[in-house]
């Protein structure tokens, strides 16, 4: 029974591995403290399942229940071929089966499983939450059936043996078991009962074996390694394509087909453990969209092992899309990550997205037709809004800010203005505010004007990462040339690219966002706003907060000139305003994501709404909403608190 049990699950196995080292190289051996650091927050703590208390309580006493538990199955194993203690005494296992404390964890920790069980029949069967849509709920009943049955058959085993009394370990130490027996001491029937109970609780176990590595709950098995694998840098960041490979092999243009994946998107899609997390969170999903990232993962792993084995032996492989997801669903995505904060086993959903949107774009040339002015425009004039370069420090006019030219001294600050903040009128005042604030501030501030180009953002979430690595390159160039080595920008989305992507070739610069050194200004007291009684409500930015981190600075600056009320989701779990992955410049199908987001800033009752972004900014969704409700940047609120205490200090003066 070892032998098929075992040659079952090793035959899968060596499957599933050439799978994954059949996919694209991608770098994850780096960083080995923060990945076994997340070994241990994430694997052993179960950090991020316990975000949601009860069901993580339930998947937590599971997973530490078997932790526990599994020298017990190597005992039952010793206990099937033998009763005599003598041939495990001198062992390790024959010590620990005749420890009083490891039988009261054994008992403590079926009764724990068992909870754990119950606990999630009742959420999937009574509670039944929306993040199950799609998953494979009769598979999830077997497997949770089949713990039930393996940690049951241990504790009437356990029972068993102190009924016949073979118990290696003082009863009085296992208190269910030990009160169980009690119901079992009936003639020679505990003797019987013993060598049933042993003989189904390693059958069991046998059977779990075989089965796992063919069942949807792989992830038993994976998940850990994945989490292992996880990025560690910033989450904003993407991987990049390498167009100068000298190995064939690792030359992709995206995701097409099965045989482009890379082996950690192999791993992420077995990894999947269909919990519905991801979904949950998805901006896309919850105002009605096609887009399921849980879905997207369980389609490419579908596909993965329907034709994985046969792109091994040298077939063609189909595309994946729409074979394993529409177009529909690729172009849905926001990218604002909260899947990827939601998932208890770090896959990388935006990763695989941006991917088949790669292969769209730069192969298929397909993709959403109204992106299209949009690309042509960051190609043609090095911004989206398609307006002339000349026109880039318009904005600045009459604020006293040097604009670099070639052999210009290096400034105290570089500010990266972005393109939204150069030609949108809304973002301008964002910008005009946050340089007069760090003139205000004595800084010697600089732009580029007409030398700044897009920085690539949208090309490259659009899936065009030739464009966007071709500005990346010539914007490295200027600003090395500028000498400037502290850049400050309004945009999070300039923020991630300049400091998450841009050191991918070679651009390596402190990077902050304005409500960092503002902040940083108010709290050493080099900018002094007027106490403010407006009650302001703030939302984050995903590039900002999600991405980046960037979470208490902006929060200390709305405490400094107002009243702050928080949105129910906030801070690394905020709601997506809708404008990222270049949907700033795309039509949105369903209900607005936006809408949505003014929705809840308008139930705090809070009469400004605050954000931190020029998309969000420009996108906010009052219009079409019709709430009352004033949107403005942070800088532009602190700016006019400045400017209110300056006058109150200019009439007590007087």
């Amino acid at each position: 029974m070892l032998a098929v049990s075992g040659w079952l699950f090793v035959r899968r196995t060596l499957l599933l591995t050439r799978l994954v080292r059949a996919g694209k190289p991608v770098e994850r051996f780096s960083d080995m403290p923060a990945r076994v650091r997340s070994e241990a927050v994430v694997v052993l703590a179960q950090k991020k399942l316990l975000q949601r208390l009860i069901p993580g309580l339930m998947h937590a006493f599971i997973f530490w229940g078997f932790l526990v538990l599994f020298p017990t199955i190597l005992l039952a194993v010793a206990w099937v071929v033998a009763r005599e203690p003598s041939l495990r005494s001198s062992s390790p296992l024959g010590w620990l089966e005749r420890q009083g404390w490891y039988a009261l964890l054994a008992d403590v920790f079926v009764v724990l499983v068992l909870v754990g069980v119950a606990t999630a029949l009742l959420i999937r069967k009574v509670q039944r939450p929306a993040r199950f849509q799609g998953s494979h709920r009769g598979e999830a009943d077997l497997i949770l059936a089949l713990i039930a049955g393996v940690v049951t058959t241990l504790l009437l085993w356990h029972a068993s043996l102190i009924a016949a009394d073979l118990n290696p370990w003082p009863a009085g130490w296992s208190p269910v078991s030990n009160a169980l027996s009690t119901l079992l001491r009936t003639g020679t029937i505990a003797d019987v009962l013993e060598r049933v109970f042993v003989w189904t609780h390693v059958l069991l176990i046998l059977g779990f074996l075989a089965y796992l590595p063919h069942s949807k709950h792989l992830h038993i098995a994976v998940a850990a390694i994945n989490v292992f694998f996880g990025r560690t840098r910033a989450g904003g960041r993407l991987e990049p394509l390498r167009f100068d490979a000298e190995e064939e092999a690792e030359l992709r243009f995206g995701a097409g087909t099965v045989s482009d994946l890379t082996w950690k998107q192999a791993l992420d899609a077995m990894s999947c453990t269909e919990c519905g997390r991801c979904q949950d969170a998805c901006p896309a999903w919850a105002t009605g969209k096609a887009l399921s990232p849980k879905l997207l993962v369980m389609g490419l792993r579908d596909q993965l092992f329907a034709e994985g084995p046969g792109v091994l032996a040298g077939a063609e492989a189909t595309p994946l899309v729409p074979s394993a997801v529409t177009d529909e669903v690729v172009w849905d995505c926001v990218t604002c990550g909260a899947c990827v904060q939601e998932c208890p086993v770090s896959i990388e959903h935006i990763d695989h997205i941006v991917d088949l949107r790669r292969h769209l774009v730069m192969v298929d040339s397909r993709f959403p037709g109204e992106a299209e002015p949009m690309l042509r425009d960051v190609e043609r004039a090095s911004n989206p809004w398609g307006k002339p370069q000349a026109e880039r420090a318009a904005w600045a006019e009459g604020l006293d800010l040097r604009v670099l030219k070639p052999g210009s001294r290096p400034p105290d600050l570089l500010y990266w203005v972005g393109c939204a903040g150069s030609f949108d009128e809304r973002a301008r005042d964002s910008v005009v505010a946050t340089a007069r604030l760090l003139r205000r501030a004595g800084f010697d501030l600089a732009i580029l004007g007409p030398r700044e180009s897009c920085t690539g953002d949208p090309a490259r979430r659009m899936g065009n990462e030739y464009l966007f690595q071709t500005l990346a390159e010539q914007n490295i160039r200027t600003l090395d040339e500028t000498g400037a080595r502290t850049i400050v920008t309004s945009c999070p989305h300039c923020f991630n690219t300049l400091a998450n992507e841009y050191p991918d070739f070679g651009g390596r610069y402190e990077v902050l966002h304005h409500t960092e050194l503002l902040a940083d200004l108010v709290r050493g007291g080099r900018l002094s706003p007027a106490a403010g009684e407006a009650d302001i409500t703030y939302h984050d930015s995903c590039y900002l907060a999600r991405h980046n981190d960037v979470v208490a600075a902006p929060r200390e600056l709305v405490a400094r000139i107002g009243r702050p009320l928080e949105m129910a989701k906030s801070g690394k779990r905020t709601f997506c305003c809708g404008a990222g992955g270049a949907h700033m410049w795309m039509e949105e199908r369903g209900s607005a994501i936006n809408e949505e987001r003014v929705r809840e800033a308008a139930e705090t009752g809070a009469e400004t709404l605050a954000v931190a972004c020029p998309f969000c900014t420009v996108d906010d969704g009052v219009r079409q909403s019709g709430r009352d409700l004033r949107v403005a940047d942070v800088a532009t609120l602190l700016d006019e608190s400045v400017s209110r205490r300056e006058a109150q200090v200019a009439a007590s003066a007087s």
